[in-house]
């Protein structure tokens, strides 16, 4: 009776956790070359931590009821043991080599994920520049003189480097169905290759805790066939405004926004990746339970560049925009 009570507990829990799991395991679906790559990696580790997990529970069963206390074992004294030279050398042999086989993948898998993926080594990649601020995504294409906030749209079946940076705090950059997770970091630069495979529309998010409108930090990535992408470059060029350096100070401002599309970057005046860009963070703006905590005055915030006056943002109320906000050149993607 009390089995049954286990079970049924057991029940309880896990399968409303399995139920929910369909919609959430993107990362075993993937839709590029560099995220198959990290599937086929966790489906190994998952094969390995599977036969220890079976292995070690038979053997915990087994001994349980092998040396179970029975009628005639009652007063049984088992004799004094110093151990056993060829268990020791096996149950510590296993572990190294079961380390081994983790750690060689991973390690292929990790120099691989660094290059264009094989098949597209002879491919120029289009690069787009990855600007992580509070709280929003912003993506800017030198190439194509165009800049977009919270969604980046691709050509599939062609490489795409990534050159990740961030404006203030450190954010993860993530999109689960085409490749791993990259931190943002400011003043630094990291890269990201990524392939996709067919079009399609691919959920991206922060993955980083970076303060109350981390959970909301998402944004788009649409995989376009290369003649979709081209017509809505020219579409942009055509229609999106022009960002000025006023409009891009108030984007970093911590805030939620929708859509916003641009026909120039932001990289004319600012490249947050190098290591001699001014700060642009805004700590008057962040208010925990009515305090906003100690605020250090930096020498190289942009708000110090006497040269060329700025508005004064911090006597401002920031509040979230909604997500439907089009001013400013509010382009779908689609």
């Amino acid at each position: 009776m009390k089995l049954k009570k286990v079970f049924a507990l057991l029940g309880a829990v896990i399968f409303p956790l399995l139920s929910g799991c369909e919609t959430n395991m993107v990362v075993f679906e993937p839709q590029g070359p560099a995220a198959r790559s990290i599937t086929q990696l966790i489906n190994w580790s998952l094969i390995w931590m599977l036969l220890v997990v079976v292995v070690v529970f038979a053997l915990f069963a087994f001994i349980v009821w092998k040396y179970r206390e029975r009628p005639d074992n009652m007063d049984y004294e088992p004799p004094e043991e110093h151990g056993s030279t060829i268990l020791e050398i096996v149950w510590t042999a296993i572990p190294i080599l079961i380390i081994v086989a983790l750690t060689i993948p991973t390690v292929k898998a990790l120099y691989d994920l660094e290059k264009p993926p094989k098949g597209y080594e002879d491919q120029d990649p289009l690069v787009i520049h990855v600007t992580s601020a509070d709280w929003k995504w912003i993506f800017s294409y030198p190439e194509q003189g165009i800049e977009t906030v919270n969604y980046v749209n691709i050509p599939e079946d062609r490489p795409i480097l990534f050159k990740l940076t961030s404006a203030s705090t450190m954010q993860s950059f993530w999109i689960p169905a085409l490749a791993g997770q990259k931190y943002t970091m400011n003043r630094m630069e990291t890269e990201l290759y990524v392939v996709a495979d067919h079009p399609g529309s691919y959920l991206g998010r922060n993955t980083n805790f970076n303060g109350r409108g981390y959970a909301h930090m998402e944004f788009e990535v649409l995989a376009q066939t290369p003649q979709e992408f081209e017509k809505w470059v020219r579409e942009v060029k055509e229609t999106a405004p022009k960002l000025t350096e006023e409009k891009y100070e108030e984007i970093l401002l911590p805030t939620h926004l929708g859509r916003l599309t641009f026909s120039n970057t932001h990289l004319q005046w600012v490249n947050h990746a190098d290591a001699n860009s001014k700060t642009y963070t805004n700590p008057e703006a962040y208010k925990t339970h009515g305090y906003q905590g100690k605020i250090f005055e930096e020498e190289d915030n942009y708000k110090n560049d006497v040269c060329t006056p700025k508005s004064n943002h911090g006597h401002h109320e920031h509040e979230d925009v909604n997500e439907n906000e089009s001013h400013g050149g509010g382009h779908h993607g689609h």
